[in-house]
């Protein structure tokens, strides 16, 4: 997929010294979590990064050119027992994740994968703790079954008002006879 890279990026990365990052921004019910891949705090469209510099992991992370379904795994490592027993509880399924790339000294940005979490895998250690979380693509869910049934039932939850499905039965037997013009 090609994607429009601001001109201040493309001039920075003309240079002979180029300090690249990735942030991540997950949307959590309690708070969103900003992380990025820097010390300290960063400010990136308008919204302020906690640096996780060496302790933040992204993995699978490329371009595909098709339109493959994908996954990213984000590892954040050195957590303390606290940060840990906050990832238990709360609740992370489907919660949306962008991840953005951008040139230390450039205000500007790109995108380069969304989605939603999926899986988390927790390796509590006596000091520290590592959280492994899987991202799914937005594609992932046009691969996923749908929940939902074709009853009366099932689309009044959704249409309330609505009486569509409530005339199938009466019909599925009927024999309409078509006229030709």
């Amino acid at each position: 997929m090609s994607r429009t890279v601001p001109a201040d990026i493309l001039t920075a990365l003309a240079q002979p010294e180029v300090q690249p990052f990735y942030a991540v921004e997950i949307d959590l019910d309690s708070a969103p979590l900003r992380l990025w891949t820097g010390y300290g705090e960063r400010t990136i469209d308008g919204q302020t990064y906690t640096g996780g510099g060496d302790l933040v992991n992204i993995s699978g992370l490329e371009e595909v050119a098709d339109l493959s379904a994908k996954n990213i795994t984000l590892t954040i490592s050195g957590m303390p027992p606290e940060v840990v027993s906050l990832a238990l509880q709360e609740p992370y399924q489907r919660r949306k994740v962008r991840v953005l790339w951008g040139v230390r000294d450039v205000d500007d940005f790109v995108e380069v994968f969304s989605g939603s979490l999926n899986q988390m895998v927790i390796e509590d250690g006596a000091e520290s703790g590592t959280i492994s979380v899987t991202v799914d693509s937005k594609l992932v869910e046009l691969e996923r079954a749908s929940n939902r049934r074709y009853t009366s039932l099932s689309h009044k939850t959704r249409y309330p008002n609505d009486t569509f499905f409530d005339f199938v039965a009466q019909i599925q037997d009927k024999n309409v006879r078509f006229r030709g013009t």
